[in-house]
């Protein structure tokens, strides 16, 4: 027989695990990652973006099946290792079901402040999005793979040309329409043992399978499912890269964080309404951009040797000048409060 004191403790123990369970459920449906591009909050980046210095140089593919339950299908075949390399413009390489492409760069990618680097696919919508696991790595054989969350249900497939919620998406690329890139910041992987997050010379892109049958799927970070647009039996399978772009190299990681020492001088600093910036060669240019790396201003072509710029519109925190001054580039740490 159940003394009414266990059978009281059972009941206790049975609506805490209940609860657990309802507040897990409650969080998993609530957590917002960041919403599509030109959303605010969003991180996407344009790829006109005068951030990025340089883009990949060389690109190989390891083409997928276009659709790995039924392989007789083949594999994917749309498009040419090479539209992977330069800018995005739209022109892709399609991997198929859990194929990957290796992307190479003639200067290291190097932790900087805020995000590194930035990878567009060719999404028509802000809501048809095939996703795919990031990589790199510094000795071009051992790759450190990005921790990724998906909090898309997985109770139904997505079908082939169904549409997905960015705001449950993270660390994924794919995650945001054609012409603008989903970023990544190399200080999340800085602890991660042989890899050195200052001289990262490979990345390497994983289509993501998105079926939610155990038998094919693909997991995020916390061990869900992730489920994306499946199956996808055509030439153009899987995640259709376009282009990675690179936000800070070896070559551009002088940030200085006391410019007026130097002879291009920005000042006040911190600054709260008007700053000054002096220095630039006639001819030079210059942009400013926030820690995901949006430009919020553009200089164009310098014509005087001192340039005003009022910053009341420009976000709080922590700001980035690059200037391209004669044939170097320098990069301004200020802080507008």
């Amino acid at each position: 027989m159940v003394s009414f004191k266990k059978y009281n403790l059972f009941r206790q123990l049975h609506v805490v695990a209940i609860a657990g369970i309802i507040l897990l459920t409650s969080v998993r449906t609530v957590a917002q990652f960041a919403p599509p591009a030109g959303q605010p909050g969003s991180t996407a980046i344009k790829a006109d973006s005068a951030v990025f210095v340089q883009w990949a140089s060389l690109c190989i593919v390891h083409r997928g099946y276009a659709d790995m339950s039924d392989t007789a299908v083949g594999y994917a075949t749309y498009g040419a290792d090479t539209a992977g390399i330069g800018i995005a413009d739209n022109n892709v390489v399609s991997l198929g079901d859990a194929g990957s492409a290796v992307l190479y760069f003639d200067i290291p990618v190097a932790n900087g402040p805020g995000f590194d680097f930035a990878i567009f696919e060719n999404s028509f919508s802000d809501e048809f999005l095939e996703l795919a696991f990031v990589e790199v790595s510094s000795d071009g054989s051992r790759f450190f793979r990005f921790g990724s969350t998906s909090y898309t249900q997985t109770e139904d497939q997505v079908d082939s040309f169904g549409t997905l919620d960015a705001t449950k998406l993270h660390n994924l690329a794919g995650k945001y329409r054609g012409g603008y890139g989903t970023p990544f910041d190399l200080e999340k992987l800085k602890d991660s043992t042989g890899l050195d997050v200052s001289n990262i010379i490979a990345v390497r892109i994983v289509d993501v399978v998105g079926s939610v049958d155990p038998d094919y799927s693909s997991y995020d970070s916390q061990g869900n499912i992730i489920n994306d647009p499946w199956p996808t039996p055509f030439e153009s399978s899987g995640f259709d890269l376009d282009a990675v772009g690179v936000i800070h190299d070896k070559n551009h990681m002088d940030v200085d964080e006391n410019p007026d020492r130097n002879m291009i001088v920005a000042v006040p600093n911190p600054v709260t309404d008007v700053l000054k910036i002096t220095g630039i060669e006639l001819g030079g240019e210059f942009v400013i951009y926030d820690l995901t790396g949006h430009t919020v201003y553009s200089s164009g072509t310098v014509q005087h040797r001192e340039t005003s710029i009022s910053v009341s519109e420009f976000p709080k925190g922590v700001l980035f000048i690059r200037i391209l001054n004669g044939n170097s580039v320098h990069t301004l740490k200020i802080v507008h409060l």
